[in-house]
């Protein structure tokens, strides 16, 4: 009995052994698929945090789709910018500023001062509005007076070829005058400027065709007198201001003719006021009119005119007449056409191209070491002369306002780069008639002016 015993409780023994190894396992399978759903849990949650941020950042991507590329801002050799990123809507800031001195070396009695000052200091705002409104403005603080050059907008949505212009800006008529003043190849512009209208209020509408093949400008404006600039009119009358300028070889395979410009302005119009004094090239007066003339009725400008390059050489040349009713108390009328013509020729001696808008050097000037800049040398001369019946009827005194006046100028440029310039002219004007005579009546000569001038030309 005892040993069936023994024998059933070996059984037991040996089939609990089995099931406590079963027990075990299903522990540890359990233990693994709790472990197994953890993480799962865990990457339920981790999708969902993932797909958070994938939201997060499509919501990211779509405002600064919807609010299209950045901005441009930036400074380069044409001025500082802000621009969209497609060139749409853009504002630049530059400018220019010119330091000179004159210097009279004979002068007489004349009330010419040996001077240091500034010639112009004028920040440009400018820009584009939505890729076919452009806009400038212009001031002047030179003489510390804030003057309004330029401010106008110019509408162009059918292209260049039909644009119209309006607000203040120089009227489309003489060549020099047109030029910048940081592009002249001498200090100040020669004796047909005294005749050409400047800056004026209007209206234009021009356009330009094949880069400058042909430009045509036609402007009504306030009208100015000769010579001058003004912002507002003084009576009822306007001018009709027309200009063509043509380069007719500039897509020719004749290298030698590319670089001719030529064309012819014109203004008219009916003024009323006191007409314009004319001064030499250092800025003083040798022609003013007597008390109480005025101008009255129509008055006639024109000026067939030319520009020429050639590699390093240039070329430019106008000529002007100015054809004015003058008016004096009483009622008489009588014709008066003051006429003026100039030559300017210029060389750079470094081989830079020439050209209309100023010399930019090759290699410009490093204090470091390197290019020297560009240096160009310029020639010039002209004369302005008014009517022998000016003095002959009483509008004019010839023993204090000459008849004519000639100017002859020497002048060396140095652009030390883009943006910098440095400017030695001599001036010499000698007239007929515009002194007292030995007997304090007779016409003499005014005394031969001489005329020294340096600019430092800063223009960014």
């Amino acid at each position: 009995m005892r040993g069936w015993r023994q024998i059933v409780a070996g059984a037991l023994g040996a089939l609990a052994l089995p099931l406590a190894a079963y027990a075990a396992t299903d522990d540890a399978i359990l233990k693994r698929l709790q472990e197994l759903e953890d993480k799962v849990q865990y990457m339920g949650d981790l999708e969902q945090e993932v797909a958070l941020l994938k939201r997060r950042v499509e919501v990211k991507e779509e405002a600064e789709a919807s609010k299209g590329p950045a901005p441009l801002i930036g400074a380069g050799p044409d001025g500082f910018f802000l621009s969209s990123a497609d060139r749409k809507w853009v504002l630049k800031l530059r400018g220019y500023y010119q330091a000179d001195t004159r210097w009279y070396p004979s002068d007489g009695d004349r009330a010419s001062v040996d001077n240091f000052l500034f010639r112009r200091i004028r920040p440009i705002f400018e820009g584009t509005l939505a890729e076919w409104i452009d806009f400038r403005v212009m001031p002047d603080f030179a003489g510390s007076n804030l003057v309004v050059q330029d401010a106008y907008a110019n509408l162009r949505p059918f292209g260049p070829l039909v644009q119209l212009q309006g607000g203040k800006f120089k009227a489309p008529f003489g060549l020099e005058r047109l030029q910048s003043a940081t592009a002249m190849s001498f200090i100040e512009r020669s004796l047909p400027t005294n005749l050409v209208p400047n800056r004026d209020i209007g209206f234009q509408l021009w356009g330009d065709w094949n880069g400058g093949f042909l430009t045509y400008q036609l402007a009504v404006m306030n009208g100015v007198t000769d010579g001058s600039s003004a912002d507002n009119d003084t009576n009822d009358g306007k001018d009709i201001v027309a200009r063509v300028f043509a380069k007719p070889f500039q897509d020719t395979t004749i290298e030698a003719l590319q670089g001719l410009g030529v064309g012819m302005a014109m203004s008219w119009g009916h003024e009323n006021g006191t007409p314009a004094s004319y001064k030499t090239a250092g800025q003083q007066t040798f022609f003013s009119w007597n008390s109480g003339v005025a101008l009255d009725s129509d008055r006639l400008r024109l000026s067939p005119q030319f520009n020429y390059y050639w590699g390093p050489f240039g070329l430019l040349g106008e000529y002007v007449v100015s054809k004015n009713t003058l008016g004096r108390a009483g009622g008489r009328e009588d014709d008066a056409d003051i006429q003026s013509w100039q030559l300017t020729a210029s060389w750079v001696l470094t081989g830079e191209n020439a050209s209309f808008n100023g010399v930019t050097p090759l290699s410009p000037f490093s204090p470091k070491g390197g290019g020297f800049g560009a240096f160009e040398v310029a020639a010039r001369f002209g004369q302005l002369w008014v009517p022998d019946e000016v003095f002959d009827k009483g509008y004019a005194t010839a023993t204090s306002s000459a008849r004519s006046a000639s100017d002859a100028g020497i002048g060396v440029n140095w652009y030390v780069n883009r943006w910098l310039k440095f400017v030695v002219d001599y001036d010499r004007t000698w007239f007929d008639g515009g002194a007292r005579g030995s007997s304090g009546f007779d016409a003499a000569d005014r005394e031969t002016e001489h005329f020294v001038a340096t600019r430092m030309q800063f223009s960014y």
